[in-house]
């Protein structure tokens, strides 16, 4: 078949050759055998198409004469020109081809196999125009109308003109008597130096000229004419390149944006092994934010990395998914994990998740671990990526202790809290079995201290004094709290706040604006096999705060009251600074205290250090507030002295950001006055059997005071049955207390139902009537009775520790006394 194809085709040709064969004879009828080939083809191609627009210059330039000034001449006299410039470009590119072709000839044939395309055109020879690059010692350069070439000795070196920069001001430090300017492309850097100016001038403009055809893919018409569009071509380009030489970026291939030589702006850069990175570039290195895959060795699957990039590492906030199912969220430096960062295992074989300091890559400084598989939660100190130092362990059973860690062991004695409210203070192992010396305080008083054996089989063994006395327990054992001086509140979170201190040294800049606070990132999780998709697209949410607007605002809103409504609005803005601190503390927060870490030992931690976030961010307001000031050229009020700052962040910030650990913390109150909150609840209980009237004789409330009008019925047996209708008013104002989440609010709700006690009684005794001491008490015990809230110590507590403490010592304060 194959064969019978090419006789097939050879029989057309033959076919084709003869039929034209008479026509060619006719146009050769000049020429013999011995006439030369190329002479022939000028006659039967070139010649006619030159006679052919001589003729029309020629038949314009009598039509020229003939015709009259005006506008028809002004036509014909452009015609005329256009024509004359197609025949100097006819020339031209004759010329050139004459050149290109007596040059394959000359040249080795091994240049010329490599070299010799057929459309390839010769544009400038350093044979004809002297000119040396400083490459190395280069016997010849050549100039074609794609790429430029230098010939050292026996190899050569060829580069593509799309991606050549010449650049006159970069001059390399040429000999005397020497004029020269540098060739620069994405790999090497040259010059090319002439022995006189008008040489270095044509090769530059050439050279220029050339580069700018083969961006715009068109030559210039006529050929060497000044009418080149601009003679500079563009700095900035796009274009594909290999790179070849030693390097970072070593048998890559970069798609995207070049600037002088160098990928500059958006970019994709796709390695062999299966790297890709796609992002933004300055200067040739990755810079801004970019998406970087890393093929696992042996699985098939990728490293993700979201981040930012500084001069070519990873620096500020990024994500990055590991192939293994583990994703780390935070900051990087220098291409490592180091400052605040979460790593979270999403793998059913072992979930677990790490909140914390980072240092060079490792676990270090203060974290939180979560493994839950064991079900347990380690807050402390790490180092190298182990527990080092003080360290508290709470468990899902509700066990709780503190001990001194070394690589990962227990060292020393400790102290373990158990569920029944006894205490261990002494050595014990893994496994929480007491060993050695020891000192066991039993929740009735009782206390057992001396050395514990634990022999298999047999169990927990003894040998001490049981101290029966019954001192009364003091409320440090049962209510003991952990971690307040191994963890001073000023040393948790520092990776948090360091970042927006750096951010507010560096004046708020831009770029650094979102390296320091994230980003909202799309990426395809879905790798398509053939590597050649990678979005690389940021969230589409308008980033509404600008950080000239912020700034801007901050020095409107001084006043008290519009910077309370300014500081609301920021903190709910996922894009404005303080509000990307205030989520980045909530989930620090979370990670300790939520789930297996609600535990009622841990409840002063808690509390400390939500009033110190409340501190941390009104220093950080005061921060931004300086700079917006500074920049607008004003001077910062003076600084108030350290004391009413706090007062500040307490009354202004602590307010605002409450409810965002409202429920961490309702939950770790509830816990730690659950005892007290159950006897409550059972009295209530019992005084809720009262029908009214006898629950306030059983309180020895006044008669008089006593709102029997309320009451319809009218025989006293019915009137006695009757609940729950008395101070109506005052009891559902009260119930209001657990609907609310700011202490502030929480006073009012109080303070409103002391004045509907007292107008109830006003209206009784139809006269205005101020409460005696006295009388408050019983009627506040008869509302709180009937309105039945159920954790109402842990509700009393949460307002007394975080109301504002300008409040202490007047009317709320003694409400709040009242109520206890």
């Amino acid at each position: 078949v194959v064969v019978q194809g090419f006789e097939h085709a050879t029989k057309s040709k033959s076919e084709a050759w003869k039929h034209h064969k008479t026509v060619l004879k006719q146009f050769l009828t000049d020429f013999t055998s011995e006439s030369s080939m190329s002479l022939a083809l000028y006659t039967v191609l070139h010649k006619p198409i030159r006679d052919h627009i001589e003729h029309y210059v020629q038949l314009l330039t009598k039509l020229k004469e003939a015709l009259q000034e005006g506008s028809e001449k002004d036509v014909v006299i452009t015609a005329i020109k256009e024509y004359v410039k197609l025949e100097s470009f006819i020339s031209q590119v004759l010329d050139e081809a004459c050149f290109t072709k007596s040059l394959w000839k000359n040249l080795s044939y091994k240049f010329t196999d490599i070299l010799c395309v057929p459309e390839r055109r010769l544009l400038e020879d350093s044979k004809n125009l002297p000119i040396a690059a400083s490459t190395t010692r280069s016997d010849r350069i050549l100039l074609f109308d794609d790429v430029l070439v230098i010939i050292q000795g026996n190899s050569f070196q060829s580069f593509d003109l799309k991606l050549v920069w010449v650049d006159d001001n970069h001059k390399e430090k040429s000999a005397p008597g020497l004029y020269g300017f540098s060739i620069i492309t994405p790999e090497e850097t040259f010059s090319l130096t002439a022995k006189d100016p008008q040489m270095k001038a044509v090769w530059q403009w050439k050279l220029n000229q050339a580069v700018r055809q083969a961006l715009n893919g068109k030559r210039d018409f006529p050929l060497w004419g000044r009418t080149g569009e601009g003679t500079q071509p563009p700095c900035c380009r796009f274009f594909t390149y290999l790179f070849r030489l030693e390097g970072k970026f070593r048998s890559a291939t970069y798609e995207g944006e070049w600037r002088w030589g160098k990928p500059h702006g958006k970019g994709t850069l796709k390695w062999r092994d299966g790297r890709n990175h796609v992002g933004d570039f300055k200067d040739g290195l990755e810079h801004g934010f970019g998406i970087c895959l890393v093929p696992r060795q042996a699985e098939d699957r990728y490293d993700c990395y979201k981040c930012h990039w500084y001069e070519g590492k990873m620096r500020g906030y990024g994500i990055c998914e590991y192939g293994n199912d583990v994703v780390y969220k935070g900051y990087f430096k220098d291409n490592v994990r180091q400052g605040f960062g979460i790593l979270e295992s999403t793998s059913a074989e072992h979930p677990f998740r790490y909140t914390g300091e980072w240092e060079h890559d490792k676990k270090s400084g203060y974290g939180v671990w979560e493994d839950k598989d064991r079900g347990e939660r380690y807050i402390g100190t790490w180092l190298d990526d182990r527990k080092h130092g003080q360290g508290i362990v709470v468990t899902q059973s509700g066990v709780c202790y503190q001990r001194t860690f070394h690589a990962d062991k227990m060292v020393g004695s400790g102290i373990l809290l158990l569920e029944d409210d006894s205490v261990y203070e002494g050595n014990f192992t893994e496994d929480l079995t007491f060993v050695g010396k020891g000192k066991l305080s039993f929740a009735n008083g009782f206390i057992l201290e001396g050395t514990f054996t634990n022999k298999s089989g047999q169990g927990l063994q003894t040998h001490g004094i049981l101290n029966t006395s019954h001192e009364q327990l003091d409320d440090s054992i049962t209510k003991a709290q952990l971690g307040l001086e191994e963890f001073p509140v000023e040393k948790r979170w520092k990776g948090i706040y360091d970042q927006f201190l750096e951010f507010i040294h560096s004046g708020c800049k831009e770029e650094m604006e979102e390296s320091f606070t994230g980003f909202h990132v799309q990426t395809s999780k879905e790798l398509r096999k053939s590597q050649e998709y990678l979005f690389c697209q940021r969230g589409t949410e308008e980033v509404s705060w600008k950080i000239e607007d912020i700034l801007e605002e901050l020095v409107l809103h001084q006043e008290l009251e519009s910077l309370q409504s300014y500081l609301e609005k920021a903190l709910k803005s996922s894009l404005h600074p303080l509000g990307k601190l205030l989520k980045a503390l909530t989930i620090a927060f979370q990670a300790t205290y939520s789930g297996i870490g609600a535990n009622r030992h841990l409840l002063t931690m808690a509390q400390e250090e939500v009033k110190y976030y409340a501190k941390k961010i009104w220093e950080f307001y005061q921060g931004l507030l300086h700079l917006a000031l500074e920049q607008k050229g004003q001077q910062p009020a003076p600084c108030v002295d350290e004391g009413s700052s706090d007062q500040k962040a307490c009354s202004v910030v602590l307010p605002l950001i409450l409810p965002c650990f409202y429920p961490e913390l309702s939950m770790l109150y509830m816990l730690y006055h659950e005892r007290e909150d159950d006897l409550y609840c059972q009295g209530i209980v019992d005084l809720s059997l009262f029908p009214d009237i006898k629950l306030l004789e059983f309180l020895d409330v006044q008669k008089h005071l006593w709102p029997l009008k309320d009451l319809t019925l009218t025989t006293n047996q019915r009137r006695s049955l009757i609940k729950d209708k008395c101070f109506l008013s005052a009891t559902e104002c009260l119930q209001k207390l657990i609907t609310t989440v700011d202490p502030r609010e929480k006073l009012l709700i109080l303070q409103k139902t002391y004045e509907e006690i007292e107008s109830t009684v006003s209206r009784v005794v139809e006269k205005d009537y101020k409460l005696p001491m006295d009388d408050l008490l019983s009627l506040l015990i008869y509302v709180v009775s009937r309105a039945k809230i159920q954790h109402l110590g842990a509700e009393i507590h949460l307002i007394r520790d975080l109301m504002d403490p300008t409040n202490q010592g007047g009317l709320y304060d003694f409400l709040l006394t009242a109520l206890e």
